[in-house]
């Protein structure tokens, strides 16, 4: 079956929804079938990749409306060991965090302690006078005044200029590595490319560093990934009086019923912890070993961007909230407008989007936004190969968990999207 782009959303290839509108329309009848018999290609995916001996381990968690997870697991946890993932297995789920971040924002600005095209000068003065690079990624010392101020809507769409070392090249990503602007921790060791180890102290020095260099792009003019969402976290901390990860444990996670979720995993909870794996030449190897990873200590600072580990199960109640407009179970934990604004599409008029991972569609809080027959759609993937994501006008919601780097090594985000919509578009021609 040929799969066209205007039916997957192209964070590492999400669900679309032109499709799925129609092949969705018996889905009640199509949830009580058992997981395998659900999903044959999904199950046929993860079993390429695991018997085959590309990853150690591969979990599925999909799920329709209220219902609990299906969960369609292979695999184990770390090679060498017999503990097999599950659905509450722990995972690092890196970029993942970015839409959690995004809605925690997005709580605020509900309150009205935030507000969009909200300067983030007036919570952190020091980005008041912004320095531009007159050619990106150029000289250092040849910049130009900032014409637009940073907002809030900036920092939730990577649209504020700001930059990422996994991005950047030349004088500006050597001086974000030397100030400790990195985008998460990755192991306890540096590893050249991804990683050092003089990560900023705190989220408040992280911010007020990053204030000092000059920005990348002119704000709201282009859509560029970056350390917004980890500024933002900055933003949020003060507007809310709580340091950034008591923010999100209490008024996210708690209530949300996510008791797996964590910047830092409890030793107590280790022997859920998968490895992570880089993967070079066909070999796979460990890169940061679940008996001693560099999740099991405080990190620097709680990474807005990328630094949450969870398990399938805790994600997918943080996708079935979202999915209930703000709402789990009998818990409302966001407003139903909170959600159904941080899901729209919140790019600036006229910015420039030509990142293959957006082109075509929209951005809203921390994650891409199908637009058109995508409508609906919302979600982001993650470095390790992780991806989640949404669609509200179906009722579905889907995540991949696995652990290897780069992403870019094998094609799951882009396989396991694919498989899901063939799946259900044979469920649709067999009714």
């Amino acid at each position: 079956m040929t799969v066209s782009r205007r039916e997957l959303l192209r964070s590492g290839g999400l669900l679309g929804a032109g499709l799925l509108g129609a092949a969705l329309s018996s889905g009640r009848a199509f949830a009580s079938m058992a997981a395998e018999a659900r999903y044959p290609h999904v199950t046929g995916m993860i079993d390429r990749y695991v018997s085959g001996g590309s990853v150690a381990g591969m979990v599925a968690a999909l799920g329709w409306g209220e219902d609990v997870p299906v969960g369609i697991a292979r695999g184990v946890e770390s090679r060498g060991r017999i503990a097999p993932v599950t659905l509450d297995s722990l995972f690092r789920i890196y970029s993942m965090t970015k839409p959690v971040t995004g809605m925690a924002a997005m709580m605020l600005v509900d309150e009205g302690k935030l507000q969009l095209d909200q300067p983030i000068a007036d919570v952190l003065p020091k980005f008041a006078k912004m320095q531009v690079q007159v050619t990106p990624d150029g000289a250092l010392d040849q910049v130009r005044p900032a014409k637009t101020a940073i907002t809030v809507r900036h920092l939730l769409t990577h649209t504020a200029g700001l930059g990422y070392t996994i991005v950047q090249t030349g004088p500006i990503k050597a001086a974000y590595e030397a100030q400790g602007l990195v985008p998460a921790q990755i192991s306890r060791v540096p590893v050249p490319g991804l990683w050092t180890m003089n990560a900023a102290p705190s989220l408040e020095v992280f911010a007020d560093r990053l204030a000092e260099l000059p920005l990348v792009y002119e704000p709201g003019t282009r859509w560029s990934y970056s350390v917004g969402l980890d500024l933002l976290g900055r933003v949020i901390e003060v507007v809310s009086g709580q340091p950034f990860d008591v923010f999100l444990a209490e008024r996210m996670f708690a209530p949300a019923g996510m008791d797996s979720t964590w910047f830092r995993v409890p030793e107590s909870q280790v022997s859920r912890l998968t490895t992570n794996y880089a993967l070079f030449g066909g070999r796979a190897v460990p890169l940061d070993p679940a008996d001693s990873s560099v999740y099991l200590q405080a990190p620097a600072f709680p990474y807005g961007g990328a630094g949450l580990v969870s398990s399938p199960r805790d994600y997918d109640r943080f996708l079935a909230m979202l999915l209930g407009q703000g709402r789990i179970g009998r818990t409302r934990v966001m407003s139903e407008a909170a959600v159904r604004l941080g899901t729209s599409n919140l790019l600036p008029p006229g910015a420039v989007v030509t990142d293959r991972f957006v082109k075509g569609g929209g951005f809203g809080a921390g994650g891409r936004v199908g637009l058109g027959e995508d409508a609906g759609t919302f979600g982001w993937a993650g470095a390790a190969g992780t991806v989640g994501f949404i669609n509200t006008r179906v009722g579905a919601r889907a995540g991949l968990y696995v652990q290897f780097m780069p992403s870019e090594a094998l094609p799951v985000q882009e396989e396991f999207p694919k498989a899901v919509l063939a799946d259900v578009m044979a469920k649709k021609v067999a009714a």
